[in-house]
């Protein structure tokens, strides 16, 4: 391979080209980490499996609500079950998902940090009071 060459790889198609049905997956994907609470779930279960019940009360929401989402994401890849006695237990089962997160909460940040400069370049800012000209009559 020439150094110029980049090695491809089917595990990782490009979206160009691909039929509407796996563009409708991708999209699937996405709707699964596009609600807060999931999102909420995912980051809970970065450092460790959890119970429904563990999930709920740190979540601040109902165990049956807390299910619907798991099972939303369970559809999706990203999160795998495991019965213990009468309980789930959830854990991450794809890890990637934490370098979208990041890779998109990083880029956030970017653009906050770039409309936050943007509005100091246009911030009016009064003068010290002993610098201020007098007003003068007409």
């Amino acid at each position: 391979m020439r150094h110029h060459e980049h090695p491809t790889t089917t595990a990782c198609p490009r979206m160009d080209g691909l039929p509407p049905e796996a563009l409708d997956k991708v999209a699937a994907y996405f709707q699964a980490l596009s609600e807060p609470t999931r999102l909420q779930i995912l980051n809970l279960l970065r450092s460790s499996e959890r119970s429904v019940g563990e999930l709920a009360q740190l979540c601040g929401y109902s165990s049956a609500n807390i299910s619907r989402h798991l099972a939303f994401l369970s559809r999706h890849g990203l999160v795998a079950r495991e019965s213990r006695g009468t309980s789930g237990y959830y854990r991450i089962a794809d890890e990637s998902v934490y370098a979208l997160c990041d890779l998109v909460c990083g880029n956030i940040a970017r653009q906050l940090e770039r409309s936050s400069d943007e509005r100091r370049l246009f911030a009016r800012r009064a003068p010290p009071a002993g610098q201020r000209k007098p007003r003068t009559a007409k």
